[in-house]
């Protein structure tokens, strides 16, 4: 995970939204996205649902998404990838908009400065007794 943190002792990627594009002519979009996605989160950045859009063209050789196809890019007629893509990018400003309005993600639990100066966040094992 990145070691830089913004002002509220978080990972520089929170409060952000993260989404996927994948295209290309096999199968492999949602495969991709998924290790994406995960791997975003993983670093901060908030996924919200439907966030990954891509193209499948025909599986084997043949031309990736925007590939000039007769003097037509390939894909672009897809209405698959044109609903998903809406969904997608709807669903990021949504939430980007949500983060924004209050505030980002709260740091309380996630401080890593605080972590760090000896605060627990009121972190006990199971046999120390809950609250």
């Amino acid at each position: 995970m990145s070691g830089k943190l913004n002002a509220k002792g978080q990972s520089i990627f929170y409060g952000k939204v993260g989404g996927a594009v994948v295209t290309g002519n096999e199968d492999g979009v949602k495969h991709c996205g998924m290790s994406l996605l995960y791997s975003m989160q993983h670093l901060g950045y908030v996924i919200p649902p439907q966030a990954d859009c891509g193209w499948i063209g025909e599986i084997g050789p043949g031309p990736s998404f925007g590939d000039d196809v007769d003097g037509q890019p390939a894909g672009y007629d897809s209405e698959f990838t044109q609903r998903n893509t809406t969904i997608m990018t709807w669903n990021l400003m949504h939430m980007a908009h949500a983060l924004k309005s209050q505030g980002g993600i709260p740091a309380y639990g996630n401080d890593r400065n605080a972590w760090k100066d000896g605060e627990r966040f009121g972190f006990k094992f199971p046999d120390q007794g809950l609250d």
